[in-house]
């Protein structure tokens, strides 16, 4: 019983963690991330 229950934790946790990635890419973070890393960027050469 012990190892269905942590099999299942597993995949439980990995289907949650694919559904909350899929959440931020329907958001539109991933271009809000490349644009803040864009701009950290241009300040550490001295040119933003």
């Amino acid at each position: 019983m012990k190892r269905f229950l942590e099999t299942w934790g597993c995949w439980l946790l990995l289907a949650a963690g694919g559904v909350l990635i899929l959440v931020g890419i329907l958001r539109g973070e991933p271009g809000m991330i490349l644009e803040k890393a864009i701009r950290v960027c241009l300040e550490c050469i001295g040119i933003g």
